[in-house]
């Protein structure tokens, strides 16, 4: 894979009960871990989603998508995918999916993070997940809008 023409991104981990959020900065140069959200709703979830995302100019996301080992998809991986592809459309912003298998479990062992319930694990995760792809790729894509029931949120 081929390094991403740099730009202000959000790199999301999605948990069941936190959501992990890293940005850089325009250049692509630096990483900056961000409070993580504490799940809601979706609707909720995606207003602190937005916030973040005019606050910091961004103007893609990068959303960790957990494989298994041998590349497939898991349990975790279908709902990160519908997940993210529902903040992207929502907020119509180009994408990208990193394979984030074990980045929590990185992300503890670098900043000794192993018992966090906090959100910082979750916040590093997507750091780590959001390093990747600055050196990985692969570019930003638009995913193709389709009505969901929240189409505007203010």
């Amino acid at each position: 894979m081929t390094k991403p023409n740099p730009k202000s991104v959000l790199s999301i981990d999605v948990g069941r009960k936190r959501i992990g959020i890293a940005g850089c900065d325009p250049l692509g140069i630096t990483i900056s871990r961000l409070p993580a959200i504490h799940r809601r709703s979706f609707k909720e979830d995606l207003i602190k989603v937005k916030s973040y995302c005019l606050s910091r100019n961004v103007k893609g996301l990068v959303i960790g998508l957990p494989l298994d080992k041998e590349g497939f998809l898991t349990k975790q991986a279908k709902h990160c995918e519908r997940y993210g592809e529902k903040i992207a459309k929502t907020l119509n912003l180009p994408m990208a999916w990193v394979n984030e298998h074990s980045s929590s479990w990185a992300a503890a062992e670098r900043y000794g993070l192993h018992k966090d319930r906090t959100g910082q694990l979750d916040s590093a995760a997507a750091a780590l997940i959001l390093e990747q792809w600055l050196n990985e790729g692969p570019e930003l894509k638009q995913v193709q809008i389709q009505s969901y029931a929240i189409r505007h949120v203010n």
